[in-house]
């Protein structure tokens, strides 16, 4: 713009746009746009919820320099280059709240900042990671924006963000961009670094129940609740998943054995050791017969139907190379069933179906299998794909099964001929509402014998419909982490909530009420929360719990610090809720913590705010005002659960708004005995801590109970004159108040406090200087 003023002197920063220039003007803006660039100047991952959202989300500073001056409807043809290359932002709402709403201000002319957040939600939803939030909003900067998007994973949302950038540039510029390109490369760099579907389904089940979840590796590792009220799953297998079964589950012939032995129907075979006693075995067993490795998966070197010697020795050398040990075993006439066990219940079923091609007479089998089979859009190499492409030259037992039908690869099928292409693997339509009484008692008994608290069972049979002892049937295989997304995406049939039948099963609904969450608590403000948040972790372990602190002092189990220095970034701080030991955390969350890593935490029990003040420098966070500090720490508030409570000091008048914030109840804490925010709270029902007349009080409506004597725990030996202003005589009221609301004893309370101040080693501060330099004489790191 400035530029611009300076090539013609009539025009001043104080004109609108642009548009609003003479024609010669527009050109000249035109040609200083096409040299200019949006710069990603930073980006902060923010693991938890903040002063922007709930859920996680990636924050990153845009300079889009002199295109602040240049709002979208000022830039020919990029309405239509956007909608023609990304179709989908047609869905997006904005702000006005309903489909279409973000191309509404696109036509009308919005800046480059805000469709670079909708760019990149939408390529993380073409991504198969939908996104869903986004905020920009500019800074004091000139030019400069905070651009904020929901984050599945923080790789994917960069990469998101950086090619969103390329294409608003190329779209600007009127340059030519390789769209599709770009969407496959985010979407293999998806498929690599977020969840499976599979598990991804659990976690979202988890999630709509109010069970905090945890990635812990880069796989499907996944913790669902916290603390010693956390389960774990990876994939489909749970900690109630054993070793020995899973053991017992990969040897086919151990499993049927054992199967057998409780009455289950199991084809009868063998394990053999070279492909003239396969034969042998075959002629024993009775012709037809399945040949397979004795350990496999995804059906991989299994023949079908095998009649003569050729046939059953060539398919022993395709087992033999999946494992070292092949099975030979009679065939079971009838189709492939998957039926899926989740805590001994039955909970979904699908049939299989035969992969078939059809001649035309020109293209060859390989040619006609891209054609026919590969095309299909639920076949595909990555997890996410119900089933698989097909690839000849790695299938040796398709490959045998073209030879029994005299054809290869490259043999071309006349026209009209069926050609059978693969028997098993496909494994896609849904049956779950027509599965016989029988075969499901039958599949819940499989998955108990092996010891599998989560199965796939597969069986064949003729009709699942009818009972199981009507018909030649048979158990063939029991798996140990089953797929489970032909039951979330079957080609055919209603889609089966499995990922809400596993949750159920690790957190049963009518056992407990926690969802899984161990009591968490959550300290934040601008002063006083060291302390406060130490004292806190003493009364609870005091009252018997064990209980984990992250502050900006270290990171403590029990009394044992595992990690000196500043802990109290979400990164770090979250460790504690991995921890299976502890029945209790409590987290201390300055502003800085808050903007740079978000909460280290979706929900708490206790929610406590000491201070609103400005009295740490956040200017390069681009925060200067008391009202921006509010917002910062209202995140604390917003995430108490509806059973908890907010704490919040009644002296600082900032706060006051912030316990109509609250889903659960709202404790007041003040040193001023005549304070009308706390009379008015008390006479409405709610409690209160409170310092009057040399004493700490509890104080409802019904009744006031003075907790000690301010000389009985001897406060005036630690701290100055602590009555009379803002320091560690608040925190003490603050913590009064949690360990009120957590249930601990008032004459436990009272010991705690005296134990900690004994305990305490005081720092004293250069007068004016900050007070949170407390340190427990007994902690070491």
């Amino acid at each position: 713009m400035r530029r611009i003023a300076a090539l013609y002197p009539g025009f001043t920063e104080n004109d609108s746009h642009p548009a609003d220039l003479p024609h010669a003007t527009h050109h000249a803006s035109h040609a200083i746009i096409m040299s200019r660039h949006i710069e990603i100047l930073r980006t902060t991952l923010l693991h938890g919820p903040s002063m922007w959202t709930y859920r996680p989300a990636l924050e990153a500073w845009v300079d889009i320099g002199d295109l602040e001056d240049c709002p979208s409807n000022t830039l020919p043809g990029l309405y239509e280059r956007l909608i023609a290359w990304l179709p989908g932002l047609a869905e997006h709402r904005c702000s006005v709240g309903e489909p279409g709403g973000f191309l509404l201000r696109l036509r009308e002319g919005t800046w480059p900042a805000h469709i670079l957040e909708h760019l990149t939600l939408e390529l993380q939803g073409l991504a198969g990671q939908p996104g869903g939030f986004g905020r920009a909003r500019e800074t004091s900067r000139r030019g400069v924006y905070k651009v904020v998007v929901r984050c599945p994973h923080e790789e994917l949302s960069r990469a998101c963000l950086h090619a969103a950038r390329d294409l608003l540039l190329a779209a600007i510029e009127d340059r030519p961009f390789d769209v599709a390109a770009t969407i496959d490369r985010l979407y293999q760099l998806a498929d690599r670094v977020c969840l499976g579907p599979s598990t991804a389904s659990i976690v979202a089940a988890a999630t709509a129940r109010g069970i905090p979840a945890l990635r812990l590796n880069d796989g499907n590792l996944v913790q669902l609740g916290q603390g010693s009220r956390q389960r774990r799953l990876w994939t489909a297998e749970t900690d109630q998943t054993g070793a020995i079964a899973e053991g017992i589950s990969r040897n086919k012939d151990l499993s049927k054995q054992l199967l057998h032995a409780c009455g289950l129907p199991v084809p009868g075979g063998r394990i053999v050791a070279s492909a003239e006693e396969a034969w042998e075995a075959a002629q024993d067993i009775g012709l037809p017969v399945v040949v397979k490795p004795l350990r496999g998966n995804h059906g991989r070197g299994i023949s079908l139907d095998l009649n003569g010697s050729a046939e059953v020795m060539r398919a022993f050398h395709v087992a033999r190379q999946e494992d070292d040990e092949v099975l030979v075993e009679r065939c079971i006439r009838g189709d492939e069933h998957r039926l899926l066990v989740v805590g001994g219940r039955l909970v979904a079923a699908a049939r299989g179906e035969q992969t078939w091609i059809v001649g035309d007479g020109r293209a060859t089998v390989g040619a006609l299998i891209d054609q026919q089979v590969n095309t299909d859009p639920r076949r595909g190499e990555a997890e996410r794909f119900p089933l698989e492409t097909i690839d000849l030259a790695r299938e040796p037992a398709m490959r045998l099964l073209l030879e029994r039908q005299g054809l290869s690869a490259t043999a071309i099928p006349a026209a009209g001929q069926r050609v059978l292409i693969q028997r098993h693997g496909n494994v896609r339509c849904d049956v779950t509402d027509s599965v016989h009484p029988s075969f499901a008692r039958a599949a819940c008994l499989a998955a108990r014998v092996i010891g599998l608290d989560i199965a796939g069972i597969d069986l064949l049979a003729q009709d699942i419909s009818q009972p199981l002892e009507s018909q030649e049937a048979a158990i063939v295989e029991i798996n140990a982490g089953p797929g489970l997304l032909m039951h979330l995406q079957p080609a055919e049939g209603q889609p089966r909530p499995v990922g809400e039948a596993i949750v159920e099963h690790l957190f049963p609904a009518g056992e407990a009420h926690h969802g899984g969450r161990i009591p968490v608590i959550g300290v934040s403000g601008s002063r006083g929360t060291t302390f406060t948040a130490r004292l806190i972790a003493h009364l609870a372990r005091f009252n018997g719990l064990k209980v984990g602190l992250a502050s900006t002092q270290g990171l403590f189990v029990e009394d044992r610090c595992i990690m000196r220095g500043d802990c109290s970034h979400a990164a770090t701080a979250r460790r504690l809720l991995a921890n299976p030991v502890l029945n209790a955390a409590v987290f201390e969350n300055g502003c800085r913590s808050i903007l740079e890593g978000g909460l280290a935490y979706d929900r708490c029990l206790i929610g406590i705010v000491t201070h609103a003040g400005q009295d740490e420098d956040l200017g390069d966070h681009d925060i200067r005002e008391a009202g921006q500090v509010y917002k910062i720490l209202r995140t604390q508030v917003d995430v108490v659960l509806p059973g908890g409570a907010a704490i919040l000091n009644a002296d600082d008048p900032l706060l006051a708004g912030m316990a109509e914030l609250c889903d659960g109840e709202v404790i007041l804490y003040t040193i001023d005995a005549e304070n009308p925010r706390v009379k008015t709270h008390v006479e409405q029902g709610g409690r209160a801590v409170m310092a009057r007349d040399g004493g700490l009080w509890l104080t409802t409506r019904d009744d006031q109970i003075r907790l000690c004597r301010l000389v009985d725990i001897d406060i005036h030996m630690h701290i100055h004159n602590p009555l009379a202003g803002q320091g560690e005589s608040c925190s003490i009221l603050a913590a009064v108040a949690a360990a009120w609301f957590l249930g601990i004893p008032r004459e436990e309370i009272h010991s705690g406090i005296e134990t900690f101040l004994a305990e305490l080693s005081v720092v004293l501060p250069p007068e004016g200087g900050p007070h949170d330099t407390l340190q427990p004489a007994g902690a070491t790191c």
